[in-house]
């Protein structure tokens, strides 16, 4: 159980702005073998996701403070971010597992309002489809 929560939690940190592995963890779980490979995907899927759904809030509530002396973006950054968003469209958001990139584009779909639900259906289709990849790969290499 320990495992599948250590997973858990290490999908949604890595889905946030902190800089963390998941898929390191996710390999390492498939090869000391003893976990169901299905639920181990399910995990990190889920925690990715939520982890993106707290940045899509994040986003789309940070605009209340967008006055204030403190607030992280400048009126350019977000102008910037509305134009990519919007050459790209909701699309980009099947990029949201891409490290580095993706989180910004989960915080912005947040920000630009992007419907919730369309959010959620792209971003499980992306973080899943990576996670996929992770485990094949692991098994792979076992």
């Amino acid at each position: 159980m320990n495992g599948y929560l250590g997973l858990f939690f290490s999908a949604f940190l890595a889905a946030t702005i902190l800089p963390f592995s998941s898929e390191a963890v996710l390999a390492g779980l498939t090869a000391a073998g003893g976990f169901d490979l299905v639920l181990l995907w399910g995990v990190a899927t889920l925690g990715n996701t939520l982890g993106a759904m707290v940045n899509w809030m994040l986003g789309r509530w940070c605009l209340h403070w967008q006055g204030k002396k403190w607030f992280p973006f400048k009126e350019d950054d977000l102008d910037k971010a509305d134009r990519w968003f919007s050459k790209w469209g909701v699309w980009s958001l099947l990029l949201s597992w891409v490290p580095i990139i993706g989180d910004p584009i989960t915080f912005a779909a947040g920000f630009l309002r992007v419907n919730f639900w369309l959010f959620a259906v792209l971003v499980i289709i992306a973080k899943g489809g990576r996670y996929l990849a992770v485990l094949t790969l692991a098994q792979g290499f076992l």
